[in-house]
């Protein structure tokens, strides 16, 4: 049978690249599917080849596959959906939240001031989270950084960053949020433009801080966050505090007590010299001489105590210094340990009912990764 012309808007999924170069894939949307074919002498006129998740149009024909009997679609050409109605449906859905009111300033958190718990919701292997700890190893001291992983592209993204943010929240993990990850085009960072991470980011108790891609990117979550950082590093230096800062704070402050206090006590010292000089005093000055006497023994008592103060704060912060350090996931791998994640899945294991026979697993060592299989469990 001769079958009319169709022109069919869908997400590509099931998509095969076969080693005789035609694309076999199904096209479909939320209601139903069609499989579909594109032969390599079709393939002339593609920007690029089509991968899992495209949204696009084509124009092709029905046709039946004698061997199983079923109908397919005969692709003769395929476009990709645009940047420009990525755009138009990012404009509809900024409008919509504006209107709602979840980019009003009043409804932003302030950050805390000195956080101990900062959670992260991004890729666990890419390098966001190691830019984000470098940054909080070098700059703060005493912290606790919880990951909690997730796929940052992809049409399992936004679901994965929504329910991160509201595990953060639902336990109580965290004092303060970073979400986010590296640059890339709209369709790489297409998922932070979603409502339903825009909806969680909303709910959050916690304060967040959006690091989503560069300074020149910005996304629907960077609107709707307490905070927006142009760069997940950035993100990192919002959340710490330098700890040079803190020691010259402090020892600012202590010098200008120390100043103020010799101020204090020389003006004393100088209104008692005055007494003693008077006439009245004269025949006393023994009197006097033992209170100025007193005087010089306060103040070195004073000075004495406020050196053995900035000796305890630097003692502090050498000591959480050290616990940091101890705390680095790499020491713990240098004594033997790995993490395991599945190639599958791309997720970490942490039970064996996790894995079955013949699993792929790749192991994070200490200084590498390698690629294991399960034999038997």
């Amino acid at each position: 049978s001769n079958f009319p012309k169709l022109i069919i808007q869908g997400e590509i999924s099931n998509c095969k690249h076969h080693s005789t170069g035609h694309l076999y894939f199904d096209l479909k949307d939320a209601a139903a599917k069609i499989p579909a074919v594109m032969f390599r002498g079709s393939q002339s006129g593609l920007a690029r080849l089509p991968k899992e998740g495209d949204q696009v149009t084509v124009k092709g024909a029905l046709s039946v596959y004698p061997p199983h009997g079923k109908y397919q679609l005969i692709v003769r050409e395929m476009d990709f959906l645009g940047v420009g109605e990525l755009l138009l449906k990012l404009e509809a859905l900024k409008k919509k939240l504006h209107g709602l009111g979840w980019f009003d300033q009043d409804k932003k958190q302030p950050l805390p001031k000195f956080p101990k718990r900062i959670g992260v919701v991004t890729s666990p292997t890419g390098a966001v989270i190691r830019d984000i700890i470098h940054v909080l190893r070098r700059r703060y001291a005493g912290f606790q950084l919880i990951l909690n992983p997730v796929r940052v592209q992809g049409k399992e993204a936004p679901g994965e960053i929504a329910a991160a943010i509201e595990a953060f929240n639902q336990y109580d993990l965290a004092d303060v949020l970073i979400v986010g990850r590296g640059g890339g085009s709209l369709e790489d960072l297409w998922a932070f433009n979603e409502e339903i991470v825009a909806s969680a980011i909303f709910r959050s108790r916690i304060p967040i801080i959006s690091a989503v891609g560069h300074e020149s990117d910005v996304t629907i979550a960077d609107f709707v966050a307490d905070i927006r950082a142009p760069t997940p590093s950035a993100a990192a230096e919002i959340v710490s505090a330098e700890k040079a800062q803190h020691l010259q704070n402090l020892k600012k402050s202590g010098e200008a007590l120390h100043a103020a206090l010799v101020h204090l006590l020389n003006r004393y010292r100088e209104r008692l010299m005055g007494y003693a000089r008077h006439p009245l005093f004269t025949s006393p000055y023994t009197l006097l001489g033992n209170a100025m006497q007193r005087v010089d023994e306060l103040k070195d008592k004073i000075d004495h105590l406020i050196t053995k103060q900035l000796e305890q704060r630097r003692l502090l912060l050498e000591g959480k210094a050290q616990a940091l350090v101890a705390l680095d996931p790499k020491r713990v791998l240098k004594r033997g340990y790995a993490i395991l994640f599945s190639r599958k899945a791309e997720s970490v294991i942490v039970s064996h009912q996790q894995l079955s026979p013949k699993d792929e697993v790749k192991a994070l060592l200490s200084d590498g990764e390698v690629y294991l299989t399960v034999n038997e469990k």
